[in-house]
This record gives structure tokens, sequence and C-alpha cells, in this order.
């Protein structure tokens, strides 16, 4: 019985929930990040104070939180930047895509590539945001990392056109 003990099927899953957990204090980390470059107060910036109570939703250890809001202020975490990207999914419908990045060109291009994937096209900045203030379309918002991408974009897709009446999709993965 080689290779069937306890500890071997233990330590295989204990990876990868590890794995997705890490997945996850990264992707807080980036929010806290991200929201402390408006100021590092958290009770003066709401944004900051949302991404904290996020992050200590999902566990995320104290110091973690601290080091996110101190690396705001370094030379690295200027490179990290928030995109909106719109564009006309499978049946016409209108997207905007949120996401925060430390490489504006690959998040590009993969969301173009996944995009490509099912039909859909990329349209010009702003040019659907007529759509969304009207409210007569629902507004589908992703916030992607750049390691997320792919894979969200295609579990939005399959799911827009498993369903022929896409009127009230609202979708927020997290």
């Amino acid at each position: 019985m080689s290779g069937h003990s306890k500890w071997s099927q233990i330590k295989h899953k204990k990876g990868v929930s590890d794995q997705k957990r890490g997945q996850l204090f990264s992707k807080l980390a980036k929010a806290i990040s991200l929201a402390a470059k408006q100021g590092t107060d958290p009770l003066a910036n709401p944004q900051l104070q949302a991404a904290i109570e996020q992050a200590k939703k999902h566990d995320l250890p104290g110091d973690n939180i601290d080091r996110a809001i101190k690396r705001a202020g370094e030379k690295d975490s200027a490179s990290l930047e928030k995109i909106t990207i719109q564009a006309i999914g499978p049946g016409s419908v209108a997207v905007i895509i949120e996401a925060v990045t430390d490489n504006r060109n690959r998040t590009i291009a993969n969301i173009k590539n996944v995009l490509g994937r099912y039909g859909a096209k990329m349209v010009q900045e702003n040019s659907l945001n007529w759509i969304f203030n009207e409210g007569w379309k629902p507004k589908i918002l992703q916030e992607i990392s750049d390691k997320e991408t792919r894979n969200k974009l295609e579990m939005l897709f399959i799911e827009l056109r498993a369903d022929e009446d896409v009127g009230n999709v609202f979708t927020n993965f997290q």
C-alpha cells in the first residue's frame, strides 16, 4: 500500500488550502496598500477602513495589515495601479472590468485574450458610461488581480452564455 499514508493525504490537502489562503491574503494586502495611498489613517480614509474590515473578516493577521499600510509609501507599491476596461460581451452585454495591477500591459493583454476567445471585444475608454449612467442595463463589476484574470473572466462569460436572459446579472467574485 505504498503512497496511501494518512499523513500524505493530509499534506496534500493542507498544501492546496494553504495556497488558496495565501492568494486571498495577497489580494487583501494589495487592496489595503492601494487604499492606503489615499491616507494611512483608517478613520479619515473610509476606503482603507473597508479594506481592513474585509481583511479582518478573512482572518488576515494584524502584522500583515500593518505591513500593507507601510508598503503604500514605498516605491515598489507605487507601481500598483487601478485600471478600468470596458467591453461588449456575448449577447451585447456591456461589461466594466476594474483591475488592480502592477503591469498594465500584461493585464490588458490577458483580458483582451479572454474577451476574444468568447467573442467579446474591448471598446474605447468611457464609451459605455452612458449605459451605466442611464441604469437600464446591468453593471458587472469585477475586481481582478493578475493571477486570477483568466479564470474569473472565463467563468463570467460561461455564466453569461449559459443564460439567455442576462437582464439581471450582478456578479461579484471574492
